[in-house]
């Protein structure tokens, strides 16, 4: 298909026809076409005080699973470690509540040869990389499971650290879809939160060092926030509360094209789709950290492009989710899938695309979906060929390693994605993916933290139509050309070589409007608390103590800050991991406002307001405002008076015969939401401009 694709546009281009300007002599003069508007420059801001998290050494992995055939072929290991996969997933998504390890078996599924859990851990030893087991819930028991943990570690001393119980659960029938098995009579949430700490306590008593997740539902994809009848919360806000005190993780999985982008929705959505899973991501912590206590650390077990998955696009958006998740809390992606099937050979993005989630070819063939019995058949690449999406994690490697340090950054155009990386040895890694497939952008790169040393910096960039990571040492540190539908590495040195700063400050936590956290050590003689402000780090403050009461932030806003440690000789550390918080609102305002989401499918909810009048008068004429926290949220229709938005702004004036509330009344109106992704809940409001108390 590309030799006959290409010989036709070589065909079609030698049969157009130049426009020419007949002259008024025998000669004609070809019309020069109009100069092209040079692109914006693209402003980048990266600052090295704004961190985001450590690089697990589980951070970059991929779904394996026992119906592929070509699991365990040796070249599958060899390109595991080229890309750097460290974590491989088994035995398969919704074949982890199906299959039985013992014997091998996944029944009402196919079992491809030479798949047992033995040699795939031959392929995960071979890789360097570890495994993540799927315990079987649907179909298993307490006692298989913990029989797996005990010859995996204690027979065969895999150690293997990472276990999930059971995979899409919510899946199994209990809100009407079913896809996932689960033989339980008791379906519920509350049923899987209960039978979960079995798991984990027989799992734990065979090894008390492995760590054990449970499964979670990501906001806007379905059936996050239906409550089925008969319970009184969603399947997030039954399970966290009950696992949480012996759970080790939470796993969740997001396939943009199903629930994120809408249907009709092309690459370019596809595209567009990473900075709400940011957004997702932070409710789901949010929830975990109210309903927990904790921020219980989480694994996006399963993500893929639903929308191209065989074309160029699928490695950038690959690249990006990766990188973005592992900012959110994540501390493994695994992409699916190694290999998979074609679904629906076609043209997506002008290059052929076979709809399938593998990042390697499984060299099958399949009809094209419109041809007839006699069609030609259309056949993908060599077996273990890699696909777009391989190259998209396999450039990670120039910038990405355990241990690194992940720290803010971002462009100023939406066509440009930006992260970086602050390396453990002292450079800095500037990852850039060019979303424009017919611009090349001049990016300038704005510094804070962080001095380059000036030497012309080493450069790893994946363009279109390559099958090849290129490097070179080109541009400055400032300043680089993004190529069309690129993604680009650039790494730096600083200036004066590494500096041995003290050790980081551990990780912070807030009370009210105060941080605290560990001491770095008696090499450090002051911190310095930072707040995040877009891709820049605010100072707030400087303490010789280890903790600090910050000022200046306004009632409910929702603030990130890190700690840095300096010692006698000016030298600062790395920033602490972030804490995030909310500042709370006035204990003793005059109005109380509460907001309870009670039902949600997805792409849409339903949400309460009770405002209760907590002044010794009535209160009379009034009208709430509050601004929802993320853009995708908006007001459907309401009830209890008049709702009206505008962007992100609400505003609610009662029903006549509610506008006024008596001392000590209340008030209770709602409306239908829609949300493109999260929908967290807004943190002030205001009544006639007063901040009420947000209970």
């Amino acid at each position: 298909m590309p030799v006959r694709k290409a010989l036709l546009a070589l065909l079609a281009a030698l049969a157009v026809t130049p426009a020419w300007s007949a002259g008024t002599g025998a000669a004609a003069v070809r019309q020069a076409p109009p100069p092209a508007a040079a692109p914006d420059t693209v402003t980048v801001t990266v600052d090295t005080r704004a961190g985001l998290g450590t690089v697990h050494r589980a951070a970059v992995g991929a779904n394996a699973a026992i119906w592929d055939a070509h699991m365990n072929d040796p070249e599958v290991a060899r390109l595991y470690r080229r890309a750097g996969v460290a974590a491989v997933r088994y035995p398969g998504g919704s074949y982890g509540d199906l299959y039985h390890w013992q014997t091998h078996t996944a029944p009402g599924g196919y079992v491809a040869p030479n798949t047992e859990f033995d040699r795939f851990m031959g392929t995960v030893k071979a890789a360097g990389a570890q495994a993540v087991l799927i315990a079987n819930y649907g179909t298993g028991t307490p006692q298989e499971a913990a029989a797996w943990v005990r010859y995996a570690n204690v027979t065969k001393k895999y150690g293997v650290k990472y276990w999930e119980i059971g995979n899409e659960l919510y899946g199994n029938g209990y809100y009407g879809a079913q896809w996932e098995a689960d033989d339980h009579a008791d379906k519920s949430p509350a049923a899987y939160a209960r039978t979960t700490l079995e798991f984990v306590r027989a799992m734990k008593a065979a090894d008390p060092h492995i760590k054990i997740g449970a499964v979670l539902t990501l906001p806007g994809s379905w059936p996050d926030g239906v409550v089925a009848e008969g319970d009184e919360a969603n399947w997030n806000h039954t399970v966290i509360p009950v696992v949480a005190p012996e759970i080790d993780f939470f796993t969740v999985h997001w396939y943009p094209g199903t629930s994120v982008v809408t249907p009709g929705d092309d690459v370019p959505g596809m595209l567009a789709a990473p900075p709400m899973l940011a957004e997702m991501l932070a409710q789901v912590r949010a929830d975990v950290v109210a309903l927990a206590g904790r921020d219980v650390p989480l694994a996006l077990t399963e993500t893929a492009s639903n929308i191209g998955r065989n074309v160029h696009a699928a490695a950038l958006f690959a690249t990006d989710t990766y990188l973005t998740a592992l900012e959110n809390g994540v501390f493994t992606v695994d992409w699916w899938n190694t290999h998979n099937a074609v679904e629906k050979a076609g043209t997506v993005d002008g290059e052929p695309d076979f709809q399938d989630f593998g990042l390697l070819s499984s060299g099958v063939c399949a009809q094209p979906p419109e041809g007839g019995p006699d069609a030609e058949e259309v056949c993908q690449p060599p077996v273990n060929t890699p696909f777009p999406a391989y190259h998209g994690i396999e450039i990670l490697g120039t910038a990405v390693r355990p241990g690194d340090g992940l720290v803010k950054a971002a462009g100023d155009r939406p066509e440009v994605a930006a992260h970086a990386v602050w390396q453990a040895d002292g450079d800095l890694a500037v990852v850039l993916v060019n979303r424009d497939p017919g611009t090349a952008y001049p990016v300038r790169i704005r510094y804070g933290g962080f001095v380059p040393d000036g030497r012309t910096p080493v450069t790893h960039t994946f363009t279109r139509g390559a099958g090849t990571i290129v490097r070179a040492e080109q541009g400055r540190p400032d300043a680089q050309t993004l190529p069309p539908y690129s993604i680009m590495t650039v790494t730096l040195k600083p200036a004066k070589g590494p500096q041995a700063g003290p050790p980081a400050p551990g990780l912070p936590t807030a009370t009210g409007t105060t941080v605290s956290w560990p001491s770095s050590g008696p090499r450090a003689v002051s911190y310095e608390v930072y707040r995040q402000a877009g891709a820049r780090a605010r100072l707030l403050g400087v303490t010789r103590r280890t903790s600090l009461p910050l000022t200046g932030l306004a009632p409910g806003e929702t603030v990130t800050v890190n700690v840095l440690a300096r010692d006698h000789a000016g030298r600062t550390s790395r920033p602490s991991a972030p804490v995030t918080f909310t500042v709370p609102t006035p204990a003793d305002s005059a109005c109380a406002v509460r907001y309870r989401v009670t039902q949600g499918w997805g792409r849409g909810f339903r949400a309460e307001v009770t405002v209760t009048n907590r002044a010794a008068a009535d209160l009379t004429g009034w009208r709430l405002a509050f601004r929802f926290p993320v853009s995708g949220e908006r007001v459907g229709s309401g009830w209890g008076g008049a709702w009206t938005t505008g962007s992100q702004d609400v505003e609610f004036t009662p029903a006549a015969e509610n506008t006024t509330i008596p001392a000590g009344g209340s008030v209770t109106a709602g409306f239908v939401g829609a949300n493109e992704g999260a929908y967290p809940s807004p943190t002030v409001f205001r009544i006639n401009g007063t901040v009420c108390t947000t209970q």
